[in-house]
């Protein structure tokens, strides 16, 4: 394979250009860096078939330079994190949909099989036991700021349908459920990492409304498997695939699990939405991934618990630490508590 990831620098990104060099392939990286740590890659530089680009995906010429070089294209670049979604709404919309109508376009002029990344952030307010890929969507506003990133990526979703059906391009959707695992910033809205770095810390987990809210996550090297599955599996192409693992938990329970995996003095702090958000802000009650379709398909089943996840970040924090960076990579928490709601 000679694999063109877009997002390359980023928390999947990243662990995906790790994978396929591991495996043989030659990958060319292009991120803009804005989100993305180049430290991460850094220990690839001189590994033969890897070449990492400075650059954005908004930047037509050059993705279409890149994919000229490639047969599969891996799209993971995208503004993503609830400070970037709700502070920068326009550059992130600009971002998701222009730039995967420029990777799409290239992938149809030069041949390239191409996943496009999306999110269970798609479902909108849906709370049904388990979300299959023909749920209905439940949206809030348009107008509301939280629903734009849904938005734009439910668009990426129809734009790479239409050109499988109507110009033949080997495209595959998959919808991620909340990713997670070490080398995660906590900075844009990534909930493990954070209550990780503040039990370290013996300070407050705090959580916004009552915690029954519920979430399912699944390590990333287990969607590393769905997703490199998916792309080399020809009746995957044209469909939409659910990445996540069905095990559902409140986000009262995973502070309480965070607090005992890493042995902290830390408490729970409840903070109301009103004292955090504002008024009008829409959280989601419950966000669990049917995972038939592409376990049928490719066999994927995940087989790293919340435990295994909450260790994989605790290990990574720790070491960061001892070696002198920064605890868990933390950066200043964001005003009124955005860095709280999660989103993929």
């Amino acid at each position: 394979m000679k694999a063109l990831v877009t997002g390359g620098a980023g928390f999947i990104g990243g662990h995906l250009v790790e994978r396929l060099l591991a495996t043989g392939h030659e990958v060319m990286c292009l991120d803009d860096l804005s989100t993305g740590r180049p430290e991460s890659l850094a220990h690839l530089s001189d590994t033969p078939g890897f070449d990492l680009v400075e650059g954005t995906i908004l930047d037509a010429d050059l993705v279409d330079s890149l994919a000229a070089r490639s047969d599969t294209i891996f799209h993971l670049a995208a503004v993503v994190g609830v400070e970037l979604i709700l502070r920068r709404s326009l550059k992130g919309l600009r971002t998701n949909l222009h730039g995967t109508e420029t990777v799409l376009e290239c992938a149809h002029r030069h041949g390239n099989r191409a996943l496009i990344a999306s999110t269970s952030e798609v479902y909108g307010r849906s709370s049904d036991d388990a979300l299959s890929e023909e749920q209905d969507r439940v949206m809030g506003s348009p107008l509301t700021r939280r629903w734009s990133y849904a938005e734009a990526k439910a668009l990426d979703e129809t734009m790479a349908h239409l050109y499988w059906s109507d110009r033949s391009v080997r495209t595959v959707i998959a919808r991620f459920f909340n990713i997670a695992g070490p080398r995660q910033s906590s900075r844009y809205g990534m909930v493990i990492p954070k209550f990780v770095a503040q039990a370290l810390r013996n300070e407050p987990l705090t959580i916004y409304g009552d915690g029954k809210q519920t979430r399912s996550f699944c390590h990333v090297s287990d969607a590393l498997d769905g997703i490199t599955a998916l792309i080399g599996h020809p009746e995957a192409y044209g469909g939409v695939f659910n990445i996540g693992r069905p095990e559902e938990v409140s986000i009262q329970r995973l502070a309480e699990r965070v607090i005992a995996l890493t042995g902290s003095s830390s408490i729970v702090r409840h903070l109301s939405y009103e004292q955090a958000y504002g008024d009008g802000y829409e959280d989601i009650p419950r966000r669990v991934p049917d995972i038939t379709r592409v376990r049928d398909l490719v066999g994927f089943d995940p087989s790293r618990d919340l435990d295994d996840i909450i260790d994989s970040v605790i290990r990574e924090q720790t070491d960061t630490d001892l070696s002198g960076g920064v605890l868990g990579s933390v950066l200043p928490v964001v005003p009124g508590g955005l860095e709280n709601a999660h989103v993929d």
